[in-house]
């Protein structure tokens, strides 16, 4: 199911991303994109994203990619995501529009299936995800651990 506008709903309001100008490019089928073009203001002593910018990329590309996970609409009623742990790869300089992308795998799938479903009451989730420049190169890569159970 294509969740990209309720990804957008949700995430869209969080302050850090209206800062760093976040849009939600898709979120379907356990897979996302968003995107961001640096905004000055958030770049370090090297005209580089700022790596809090860069973690609200990876944060956002994971968290879009477990909305985009749903089967139904209201799936994600009532879900609460926790991040537990995160890590950052910086490969390089992180300049210009930046579009950070993550697919869940099968393991992570079948967990919020379940939590969605109503059969489990907590769903735990690795998100990997990864942020291109303009050109196409890999700038980071990031990771997420997320705790997820309805409320």
């Amino acid at each position: 199911m294509d969740a990209t506008e309720l990804a957008r709903q949700l995430l869209g309001p969080i302050p850090a991303h209206l800062t760093l100008g976040l849009e939600v490019v898709r979120a379907a089928d356990g897979e996302a994109e968003v995107a961001a073009e640096v905004p000055y203001a958030l770049t370090n002593v090297i005209g580089s994203l700022h790596s809090s910018g860069l973690m609200t990329l990876v944060d956002a590309a994971g968290l879009a990619a477990l909305i985009g996970a749903i089967e139904k609409p209201d799936d994600f009623a009532g879900v609460i995501p926790l991040g537990a742990a995160a890590e950052l790869r910086f490969l390089a300089p992180a300049r210009g529009r930046l579009v950070a992308s993550c697919r869940l795998e099968a393991e992570e799938l079948a967990g919020l299936k379940a939590l969605f479903a109503g059969e489990a009451d907590v769903a735990r989730a690795m998100t990997e995800a990864e942020i291109r420049d303009a050109d196409g190169e890999v700038v980071c890569r990031g990771s997420f651990d997320w705790s997820l159970r309805r409320r």
